[in-house]
């Protein structure tokens, strides 16, 4: 009997004792996640405390993302393919201006309600269709993020070249099957090195990294420049001699072609740009985007111009990459001027692929797993498959057509925004419930599979017809029409504005009444708190379950 006590309470014992799993569970899974709302702190509205970002802190984010090596290699593809300088200067203006207007406007959504993309997409996609949106979003974010370290590393590389000139002698040990050299995979895992710490600082303090980038980048700039123009000579016309040499039709579609390429750059941030506008303090503080955008561009450039121009002079060969032309620096004063401009151009290529790439594909990971991932995690996650797993260095070696596949996403980001934009200003007026967002039962699941059949129709309107003259920048063994061609140059202003229009439509002939609301629901801490006494400080908890209605009039 007493033996059957003992075998009794020991298997007792054995069922109370935690699986190896639930400890586990219990030490990866977030303190701060709601498992009600499948949220988390970092996928919350963000609370007042956070939200820093002021007019300048974005005008120094523009420059910081404009300032960067990619930034001097802008001028290259279109003056390769016969635009002349100064058309090249007006293509990359206008390209910029017009995304510019499309951040901005976009923007507005972060700004007001606090909330990234990965929330705002499902007022007007659905519940779970939004996460198709996620996901394709995440994918090029992840995809960039290991291109733009390869151009970290090769900053590296130029730093290492300036300080110990008998690098350029270290021999390769790596078989060329390996798409990447001895000094080139020594550069990339000193950068890898370099930036993983950097993902750990909190999204509203990077204003500080922006910052300091947006300073020391356009003074290396102005000193490349200088530099090149001092060397060649003033009066040097060789310098400004490239004239177009397309004419009539041909000139401007090319012109189109170009246009659309540099709007393409910038199309990811036209979509996720709540990830970043939500930090900040009010609704006007990212308007000056629209300027600072093409203004910088337009610079940076201009700048890139100059540097390969001269540099065909004073080398024989042209040198888009102004990390090729510091390493031609071997004087001992060349190459301690070589070491700075390198270094600060790292400090560059690193906010541009924390801010472009790192923290937007950390959000939709961050909504896809709340449980789990929160945007620190996030980031991790993206640095390791980006770098390592996807190895970018075979991918921009051996697939050029990858590359053009990447650059040719706006034919979906494209459709993307302008159902953002259509949903946010024409169908709802700008009047959202904030904790409806969060509801998977709430009144933005629109059916039971929770997708927005509206936005499903306009969403393939806005790229299916693109897709014909997409396929030839993948494959250039297929043919199509030239009206096709020409049909995909105007890709983003067909896919945003046909989006757009179909999806109003839609709406307005067959409306989605439950998600019509008089007023908009706000996450205001101030209303927040006067309404239930408490403020949670990992996120947003108060106030959900029990709305918190405030017109546009009585925001604080």
């Amino acid at each position: 009997m007493s033996s059957e006590k003992n075998s009794q309470s020991d298997s007792s014992a054995e069922l109370a004792r935690p699986s190896i799993w639930s400890k586990i569970n219990s030490r990866i899974e977030l303190s701060s996640v709601d498992a009600i709302r499948r949220s988390n702190a970092d996928l919350d509205p963000v609370p007042p405390h956070r939200r820093t970002w002021r007019t300048h802190n974005f005008v120094m984010y523009w420059i910081s993302d404009n300032f960067s090596p990619s930034g001097f290699r802008n001028a290259a593809s279109l003056m390769l393919i016969g635009l002349s300088w100064r058309d090249s200067l007006v293509c990359i203006t206008i390209a910029q201006f017009i995304i510019g207007c499309v951040i901005v406007l976009n923007g507005v959504v972060g700004s007001k309600y606090h909330i990234n993309f990965s929330i705002q997409s499902r007022a007007s996609f659905g519940y779970y269709f939004s996460y198709l949106m996620i996901i394709m979003r995440m994918i090029v974010g992840i995809f960039w993020y290991g291109i733009q370290a390869y151009t970290g590393a090769e900053c590296v590389r130029s730093i290492i070249y300036a300080i110990w000139p008998s690098f350029h002698n270290v021999a390769n040990t790596l078989p060329a099957s390996a798409n990447i050299d001895t000094q080139m995979m020594t550069a990339y895992i000193v950068y890898f090195i370099i930036i993983l710490p950097m993902h750990y600082i909190p999204m509203q303090h990077l204003k500080w990294l922006f910052t300091i980038k947006s300073i020391t980048t356009p003074i290396v700039g102005f000193a490349i420049m200088g530099w090149v123009i001092h060397k060649v000579g003033v009066s040097n016309t060789s310098l400004w001699t490239q004239k177009t040499t397309l004419h009539g039709s041909k000139l401007a579609w090319t012109f189109l072609s170009g246009l659309y390429a540099n709007i393409g750059t910038w199309s990811t941030l036209a979509v996720n740009v709540p990830d970043f506008t939500r930090f900040a303090v009010n609704d006007k503080s990212a308007f000056i985007t629209a300027f600072v955008l093409p203004a910088t561009g337009c610079l940076i450039t201009f700048f890139g111009v100059v540097a390969a121009a001269g540099s065909n002079i004073l080398y024989g060969q042209v040198l888009w990459d102004p990390l090729l032309l510091i390493d031609n620096w071997t004087s001992p004063g060349g190459r301690a001027a070589a070491f700075f401009c390198a270094f600060f151009f790292l400090i560059s290529q690193i906010g541009v692929n924390i801010a472009a790439n790192s923290i937007s594909a950390a959000n939709d990971l961050n909504c896809l797993f709340p449980r789990y991932i929160n945007i620190r995690r996030g980031q991790i996650i993206v640095a390791f498959i980006g770098s390592w797993a996807l190895t970018p260095w075979n991918i921009l070696t051996g697939a050029p057509a990858f590359i053009s596949f990447m650059s040719g996403y706006s034919v979906w980001l494209g459709p993307i925004a302008g159902i953002l934009l259509s949903d946010f200003y024409l169908v709802h007026k700008q009047k959202y419930d904030v904790w409806e967002l969060y509801n998977k039962h709430g009144i933005y699941r629109y059916n039971k599979i929770g997708t927005n059949w509206r936005a499903f129709a306009a969403f393939f309107i806005g790229w299916v017809p693109l897709l014909p003259g997409f396929i030839p920048t993948v494959n250039s063994a297929i043919t199509v029409s030239a009206g096709a061609t020409h049909l995909y140059y105007l890709g983003y202003f067909y896919g945003t504005g046909a989006a757009a229009l179909s999806y109003y439509l839609l709406c307005r002939f067959w409306p989605a009444q439950e998600t019509m609301i008089e007023r908009a629901v706000l996450p205001d801490a101030d209303v927040i708190q006067a309404h239930n006494g408490q403020y949670m400080e990992e996120g947003v908890d108060a106030g959900f379950g029990d709305a918190i209605v405030v017109d546009n009039e009585e925001k604080h």
